[in-house]
């Protein structure tokens, strides 16, 4: 597995090796032994499946508060999408700062995604299908979220805004605020 950096601390992007012959290839997408060879210990005790039927669907920035925060490990199963990861923790020097990575199935590339960052994605391509695991139960106590257009962000998704397509309840999230403490 291949493991890059990313600008924000703690967000990785992971590449699964891939073994390819005539009939396509074969992956193994998770290992608890490769992530910990790698130095992330993680216990993910929830896998979760989004599927989006149009380009430019966007779900998020999304994150749980504690205790009930949340590790993710995303790839894209069928499509493209445009991951998102900000950093909302309060004490981090890229604190506000965010990262935007290119999925699809064609890499299958994945992002990991500490606790301490909200999350998003928009889609690419129709039927977009997005796995990810997580190291929390979901809890609609300590679910969270900010705007994903807050121009303090300033995140180009590579769409154009008015065609983008969201919940009620991401678009009604409130704008990111840098007095805030989301996680220390």
């Amino acid at each position: 597995m291949d493991i890059t950096l990313t600008p924000l601390a703690g967000v990785f992007v992971l590449k699964p090796k891939r073994l390819r012959d005539s009939r396509g290839f074969f992956s193994e997408t998770y290992s608890r032994r490769r992530l910990a060879d790698a130095g992330l210990n993680v216990d993910f005790v929830q896998d979760n499946v989004s599927v989006s039927n149009s380009p430019g669907t966007l779900r998020g920035l999304h994150f749980q508060k504690e205790p009930f925060a949340q590790v993710k490990l995303v790839s894209v199963v069928q499509g493209a999408a445009r991951d998102v990861v900000v950093d909302i923790r309060h004490s981090s020097p890229t604190f506000g700062q965010h990262v935007s990575i290119l999925l699809t199935v064609e890499e299958g590339n994945q992002v990991f995604v500490p606790i301490g960052f909200a999350h998003g994605f928009l889609t690419l391509d129709p039927d977009t299908m997005l796995s990810y695991k997580v190291s929390n139960y979901y809890s609609p106590q300590h679910d969270s979220g900010i705007r994903f257009d807050d121009p303090r962000l300033g995140i180009d998704w590579g769409f154009d805004q008015a065609s983008i397509m969201t919940s009620d309840k991401d678009r009604l999230l409130p704008p990111f605020d840098p007095q805030i403490e989301y996680f220390p």
